[in-house]
């Protein structure tokens, strides 16, 4: 077997090793179960004043 088909070889096999794997993590992620967002009444939202900004450059 010359060295060009051994690489395919290598390749395909590390691959196909990536592919389950991948299979592997979405199916435990997706067995977590739904995805909920978060809550919205805890969500701190920053208050800037465009008018802070721009005083300190006149």
């Amino acid at each position: 077997m010359n060295r060009s088909k051994l690489i395919a070889i290598i390749t395909g096999a590390i691959s196909l090793i990536l592919a389950i794997a991948y299979l592997v993590i979405v199916q435990i992620i997706d067995f977590r179960g739904e995805m909920l967002p978060a809550p919205q009444s805890q969500l701190v939202l920053p208050v800037a004043t465009i008018s802070s900004v721009f005083s300190s450059y006149s």
